[in-house]
């Protein structure tokens, strides 16, 4: 490894060395993994889509492929090893649910763009931000990071691997263009590009990044640095508000296989905290939910009851995800059960929950009469309160 950092950084200068100013009419064009993000592996994004997408079993199918998919790419070549996860990621999805993680993410979830916000790396963005026209050519999916590219980063184009379907699903492999690295990556560009342009600035990692930075006036090379770490949150382009996804760390393959290992332990472990909120009485939950390892904090003075001879008045609530946890979680902190208004609830939900729970009927008229007569009787949480309300 030490002489192929050698012979990269001979041939090409680092991206330290690239002059950001001045660029505002100049063309850039940047790889993805381990240039325009710090990190220079795919598979933690492969694994979220997979396991958002598919869940846990689509998550251990990836993780039994991604030895072969290592071997491949590190012995035999990267395209292959890319192809395995291809494959194992997306044979038989439905492409609205790639769609749901992926493109959908500025409206809804926000899963990859969360996780690549937090890789973006510092040195590259100082350099594709200072350009007029940016394009990020990559062997990843284009289906994967087309969106999160062009809302959050402000990039023109896209360049990706396109994977095929087939009567709306995705077969595992990808189009006659093949996986965009190497000669493919040049291929690719020359296609997108008319013959007598010549981008100004191409960034890559690695050799096989080499024929499509041999088409621009200036190559830099990001060299795998641990020391430089990622974009700070309140120096990101676009911040991620809301993250709607299951994960709360990037899962690499060690990460994947630690959390297929935890399902059955946390599964038992969920069916005892979902009978302690169920049978003991709210005052006693706080305790119980703290000897099982959940942690509620409460900060500032709760509000009591509501109690008309007092001239207390009823609190109403709002919470933003769709789940009972946020009104179970306020009614522990509140020491008393709070009424929970959603409109997207499953029955076993219901049945469990040991808070009482009011399905709204989408007629605003008749859900704003409902919620003003609940309101009369005592304090009120509504989940994922959305703008037919107001």
């Amino acid at each position: 490894m030490a002489k192929t950092d050698s012979e990269i950084s001979v041939k090409f200068p680092t991206i330290q060395q690239c002059e950001s100013k001045g660029r505002e009419d100049q063309t850039v064009l940047s790889d993805m993994d381990g240039t325009l993000l710090v990190g220079r592996s795919s598979f933690p994004y492969f694994a979220l889509v997979a396991f958002e997408v598919g869940g846990i079993s689509r998550l251990l199918f990836l993780v039994l492929a991604s030895p072969l998919a290592g071997f491949l790419y590190y012995i035999v070549s990267e395209s292959l090893g890319i192809r395995v996860l291809v494959f194992a990621t997306f044979v038989g999805m439905k492409m609205p649910d790639i769609e749901y993680v992926a493109l959908r993410s500025i409206s809804i979830n926000t899963v990859l763009p969360k996780f690549y916000s937090s890789d973006l790396h510092p040195d590259t963005w100082r350099v594709l931000s200072s350009c007029g026209k940016r394009c990020v050519i990559t062997a990843n999916p284009r289906i994967m990071v087309e969106v999160y590219l062009k809302e959050y980063l402000g990039v023109d184009m896209v360049i990706g691997t396109e994977i095929c379907t087939y009567k709306g699903r995705a077969t595992g492999f990808v189009n006659e263009d093949g996986v965009l690295v190497g000669d493919n990556k040049a291929k690719a560009l020359q296609k997108a590009f008319d013959s007598t342009f010549t981008p100004h600035i191409g960034i890559g990692d690695r050799k096989s990044d080499f024929p499509f930075m041999n088409l621009c006036k200036e190559s830099y090379i990001v060299r795998p640095e641990p020391s430089v770490k990622p974009m700070s949150q309140d120096k990101l382009p676009k911040r991620i508000v809301f993250h709607d996804g299951r994960l709360v760390q990037k899962p690499g393959p060690l990460m994947a296989l630690m959390i297929i290992l935890w399902i059955p332990v946390g599964f038992l472990l969920a069916c005892l905290r979902i009978a302690v909120g169920s049978l003991l009485p709210m005052p006693l939950v706080y305790y119980a939910f703290w000897a099982l390892g959940v942690r509620i904090k409460v900060k500032g003075n709760p509000p009591p009851p509501a109690q008309k001879s007092t001239g207390q008045t009823s609190v109403l609530f709002i919470c933003s995800h769709r789940t009972l946890l946020d009104p179970i979680f306020l009614s522990t902190a509140l020491g008393r059960p709070i009424p929970a208004v959603t409109y997207s609830l499953s029955r076993l939900s219901e049945i469990i929950s040991p808070i009482k729970t009011v399905r709204l009927s989408r007629d605003r008229a008749t859900d704003a009469n409902m919620i003003k007569k609940l309101l009369e009787e005592g304090d009120l949480v509504i989940c994922h309160v959305q703008s037919h309300f107001y």
